[in-house]
């Protein structure tokens, strides 16, 4: 599980919304084979040392994110045992290739166990976003990317991009 060194304050969602979104759906993948599509706002998404690497626990790592456009950037990750956990929150890029944390961000993201594969989403908006990703407890892949789709709803398919990467924790 990546765990980012700092406090997140959340905002809870109202169980309404989540209902009333239900009938959303996002559809997200691994970003091989997706930088060269001119259709992704987010051109490319990866750990530093490159999609499908292994880090070791205690290890730091860093995402990087190439954007096609400005906007606003929430990366999620969830670990082995399906656990979520939101490493940045609408986050303001220009244009281009950001690496994530930022020196501003005052964080580091540090590697620590259940060993196996860790996904990390990014979610981006052209917009800032008027909410805020909640996440709390397991996560299968339906819990997963129903917090996603809440999140993007009231953002047009034009407006929205989510693309997803991973990486191995190991010893």
């Amino acid at each position: 599980m990546l765990k980012s060194m700092k406090t997140l304050s959340t905002v809870a969602l109202g169980g309404a919304l989540l209902l009333g979104l239900n009938s959303c759906t996002v559809t997200t993948q691994a970003n091989v084979g997706l930088a060269g599509s001119r259709h992704n706002l987010i051109a490319d998404l990866q750990p530093t040392k490159g999609e499908g690497s292994g880090y070791r626990v205690g290890e730091n790592i860093a995402v990087r994110v190439t954007t096609r456009t400005d906007g606003y950037i929430t990366l999620l990750a969830l670990d082995p045992n399906g656990t979520g956990n939101v490493l940045v929150q609408n986050a303001f890029v220009r244009a281009g290739t950001t690496v994530f944390p930022r020196p501003e961000d005052g964080v580091n993201y540090t590697v620590v166990p259940p060993l196996g594969t860790e996904r990390i989403r990014a979610i981006f908006t052209r917009v800032r976003p008027t909410t805020s990703v909640v996440l709390s407890g397991q996560y299968d892949a339906g819990r997963w990317n129903d917090a996603t789709n809440a999140y993007l709803t009231p953002y047009s398919a034009a407006d929205r991009d989510i693309q997803e990467t991973y990486l191995f924790i190991t010893r």
